[in-house]
């Protein structure tokens, strides 16, 4: 029987302990004697919100099929048991076995969000692992980094062994067995990293040296090493059909952020919104079969006891098969108290006629993302929704007996005016007025239009990772007149409106385009204290300028201007298919508020097509 990291007395010290004591259902138990590598697989957040992701439960699956691998859970411990660890020197340990990480062959940490860097060092820290990758010895895990952050791995190259470019499907067993050829065969790290660097979408950060320019950009960077590629081409399922998906997901004991089976109906996105990483990360879309998707929801709701199934995707209106999908779903479970979420949808008269099937239409409400006010706001960012589709989709939801009403935007796009501000809630009240428009008889009480504003935050790999961002004063204005405009609104008792934190905002800027030298302020934050800076309650501004000021970094230079068509980035040495080209071109188009058509529409020449498979790929045949 296994005995638990944590002691009574800590257990009853802490809150939710059952974060910590693994043993949940569909958790996976092997012997540590029977097989070859253990692999920690890392959520650096809180147990709820890494619990919630779906890319960990297909590596865990997946890992777990595999004879010769054992797979277990790490999260990064809340800080009241983060205090206690330090205390009492209990070393970070794994959910399934309680053993230490660091007697693990690997340990893989999934780079979700910037905000999440400093808890990548204190899992690290807390693990006994040297923080840098260069202090570490034969004896400690090797540190793998994937997700969609890793795609500019350059402000965390010096914490990691590796990084990992891509969907995590493909290359890992090819990875595991160099693994564990090179350690029958007596090999060292070094022979193992070399070997490595030759798999396609492995990056070794230490087998590339970079060097800047008098004014700070990145000057060169090349491969110091025989067996480093010059580039490192991501890795993409083609066939998502028949690739692994988990259909016993671990069940957790305490209420988590997803607490629900997950159907992923397809990756990627045709719609090419020029803000949007994951649409252009994730390209070409691909698709599940439906027949398959129908078996996964049977199989995973039987294995979970769970009582709400949600359709996964950047924008669940494309999938091609949505309505036999959710016919089959409907008529399935009718009568078995099985909710259906369909988040990502489009509101069109087919999506609302779903809607209206599956939630009860007194208690939700419905998100729109319109992203910018102004028409000429949403060609710039090549949203594809015009103001009458928007108030027509708001029109049917109204009339179909919903009252309330989610409006997501964007402020500091580019090009943006204070025109362009003042129209947000202009189209707010327009929504609102479509409500009153309905006789009275036939409202369901009052229209609330909430309303929330998120800061742009230019992203690698997008046509606006050339764009600039500006200070947090600026942010914190730019929110301020919107707020003001709202209080001028015909109909401002039913419209409600949030804007995200201004502060947040310029410090993930930084980590989004940030070069390695970026590192050294991650580095110095986390020893002033900064851990969880993604919640409220932990987020300490003041620490993060002085690590700033003590590395003699300049925020400014990473935010507070627009880079030139030829600077070389520190994400260059990526291939994702979509081409630096096609990104500029859209960023021109941009500049002229020209809309791109979408990939079923027009092919635009992006370049994922020479990776296969996907709608692009299809309609060239």
């Amino acid at each position: 029987m296994r005995k638990l990291a944590l002691n009574d007395e800590i257990l009853l010290e802490i809150e939710k302990p059952a974060r910590y004591i693994g043993g949940e259902a569909n958790s996976v138990m092997k012997d540590p004697e029977s097989i070859d590598i253990r692999f920690a697989m890392c959520f650096p957040d809180v147990y709820e919100i890494g619990m919630s992701h779906l890319g960990i439960q297909i590596l865990y699956d997946m890992f777990n099929r595999w004879e010769d691998v054992w797979c277990e859970r790490v999260y990064s411990p809340w800080t009241d048991l983060d205090r206690i660890m330090r205390e009492e020197n209990i070393p970070l340990f794994a959910l399934e076995s309680q053993d230490a990480v660091k007697g693990f062959d690997f340990l893989g940490i999934t780079l979700q969000y910037e905000m999440c860097y400093t808890n990548v060092l204190q899992v690290l820290d807390l693990a006994g692992i040297p923080l840098r990758a260069a202090k570490r010895t034969e004896e400690d895990p090797i540190v793998i980094g994937g997700g969609p952050c890793a795609y500019n791995p350059e402000p965390l190259a010096e914490f990691f062994d590796m990084f990992y470019i891509g969907e995590g499907e493909t290359a890992y067993r090819e990875l595991l067995d160099l693994y564990k050829e090179n350690k029958n065969n007596g090999g060292t790290k070094q022979d193992f990293f070399e070997k490595a660097a030759e798999i396609e979408g492995i990056y070794i950060p230490a087998f590339y040296d970079v060097s800047y320019n008098d004014d700070g950009t990145l000057s060169s960077f090349t491969p110091n090493n025989p067996h480093a590629p010059k580039a490192i081409k991501k890795q993409m399922v083609s066939d998502l059909t028949e690739t692994y998906y988990p259909q016993k997901p671990v069940v957790p004991f305490i209420k988590v952020t997803q607490d629900r089976v997950v159907l992923e109906v397809q990756r990627g996105c045709i719609r090419g919104c020029r803000f949007c990483q994951a649409g252009m990360l994730y390209r070409p879309t691909r698709e599940r079969d439906v027949e398959k998707l129908k078996e996964y929801a049977c199989q995973m709701l039987k294995n979970t006891g769970h009582e709400e199934i949600s359709l996964s995707s950047l924008s669940s209106s494309d999938y091609s098969q949505l309505k036999e999908l959710v016919n089959f779903l409907l008529e399935e479970f009718k009568g078995k108290g099985i909710n259906i979420s369909l988040p990502s949808l489009r509101i069109d008269a087919f999506s609302l006629d779903v809607m209206e099937r599956v939630q009860d239409v007194r208690k939700s409400s419905l998100t729109f993302a319109p992203e910018a006010g102004s028409q000429r706001m949403r060609n710039v960012i090549n949203k594809g929704l015009t103001e009458e589709e928007i108030l027509e989709g708001a029109g049917q939801a109204f009339e179909g007996g919903w009252n309330k009403v989610k409006l997501y935007f964007m402020l500091g796009l580019p090009t943006e005016t204070e025109e362009d501000m003042r129209a947000i809630p202009e189209l707010a009240d327009k929504v609102a007025r479509r409500y009153y428009e309905i006789p009275k008889e036939k409202r369901n009480g009052k229209c609330q239009i909430t309303t929330s504003t998120s800061f742009f935050i230019p992203k690698p790999f997008t046509p606006f990772q050339w764009a600039r961002m500006y200070g947090n004063d600026e942010y914190i204005s730019r929110a301020a007149i919107v707020k003001h405009a709202f209080n001028d609104q015909l109909n401002r008792k039913s419209l409600k409106y949030n804007w995200h934190d201004a502060e947040i905002t310029v410090l993930e800027g930084v980590f989004a385009r940030g070069d390695r030298k970026a590192g050294k302020v991650l580095l110095e934050a986390y020893r002033l204290g900064c851990i969880y800076d993604a919640w409220t309650e932990c987020f300490d501004y003041g620490k993060w300028l002085r690590a700033f000021e003590n590395t003699g970094a300049d925020m400014a230079f990473y935010n507070e201007r627009e880079r030139k068509e030829d600077e070389l980035f520190p994400w260059d040495f990526i291939d994702i298919g979509v081409t630096k080209d096609f990104l500029r071109r859209e960023w021109e188009r941009a500049m002229k508020g020209e809309v791109t058509p979408n990939c079923r529409e027009q092919c635009s020449g992006c370049g994922a097509a020479k990776l296969g498979g996907g709608v692009c790929y299809e309609g060239k045949n």
